[in-house]
């Protein structure tokens, strides 16, 4: 039983451990430096910062511990590591193999194309999950010492929301390499969510002409109503949505196409 996720599984831990590693250095530095940089200092360096930059980086909360924890990590390289993990993971599964006569050779070992999407994807959101669930655990540890004072379930909440962005990124590339079997076009379209959904929150953060557009941001949809501090908002389900959408139309598409052509 799911020989495909545990092979994939097999084949890539070294690389996941180097992801880890990646969330695990980036809340280990920024997190234990809030009681240190926090308070009259802090909010006068913001002071001197045009708000319109401030609203675009997310740093308009920053001196709470829940709008440092989101602003230093959650909406920034918490963002961007499992955005290129998943993006890079999705576009190898399917169209880099593809591309290499791989998947022609598991194809024709009886194994069916619904079998691969399913468990291939499902090695895939193991390790997005690991990695999210390393930068959850860690937050939670330095809770308490960087007196960030998280509520934990919100921590955990928040941390959902984070694996739904990187599902997203993930599920747009799977989904592309799945139609079309070329493994440059599923980075460029995870690339291109990944990017719009970054740039459209920040200019929709800068006038209310056009804050429609993060109404089109996934990056809005996770964080926007900050589950961080106010918990659970049915936002944080957007990504996650739009992500089993996206695969689910790549696997319509692969179970028909010609594989190798």
């Amino acid at each position: 039983m799911l020989t495909l996720t545990t092979r994939l599984l097999a084949d890539s831990w070294r690389g996941l451990i180097g992801w880890c590693v990646g969330i695990a250095a980036i809340v280990s530095l920024y997190l234990p430096l809030y009681p240190s940089i926090g308070g009259a200092e802090l909010e006068a360096v913001l002071a001197s910062m045009p708000q319109g930059l401030l609203d675009a980086l997310g740093f308009a909360g920053i001196t709470s511990g829940a709008g440092y924890t989101q602003a230093s990590y959650f909406g920034l390289l918490g963002y961007v590591l499992p955005a290129v993990a998943g993006i890079a993971w999705g576009a190898a599964a399917i169209a880099g193999d593809e591309e290499e006569g791989r998947l022609e050779l598991t194809l024709a070992h009886a194994v069916s194309r619904s079998r691969v999407i399913l468990e291939r994807g499902l090695a895939i959101l193991i390790k997005l999950t690991a990695m999210v669930t390393l930068g959850v655990v860690l937050i939670l540890a330095y809770n308490a010492p960087a007196e960030l004072e998280l509520e934990p379930l919100n921590v955990l909440i928040t941390g959902f929301a984070q694996l739904g962005l990187g599902v997203l990124m993930f599920a747009t590339a799977y989904g592309v390499g799945a139609v079309t079997g070329r493994r440059s076009w599923a980075i460029v379209a995870g690339s291109l969510v990944a990017v719009a959904g970054f740039l459209f929150n920040a200019l929709g953060s800068q006038s209310a002409d056009v804050e429609w557009l993060r109404a089109l941001s996934p990056l809005w949809w996770a964080y926007g109503q900050s589950p961080l501090s106010d918990g659970w908002t049915p936002g944080v389900l957007g990504a996650w949505a739009l992500g089993a959408a996206l695969i689910g139309a790549g696997w319509l598409v692969f179970r028909r196409r010609d594989v190798g052509v």
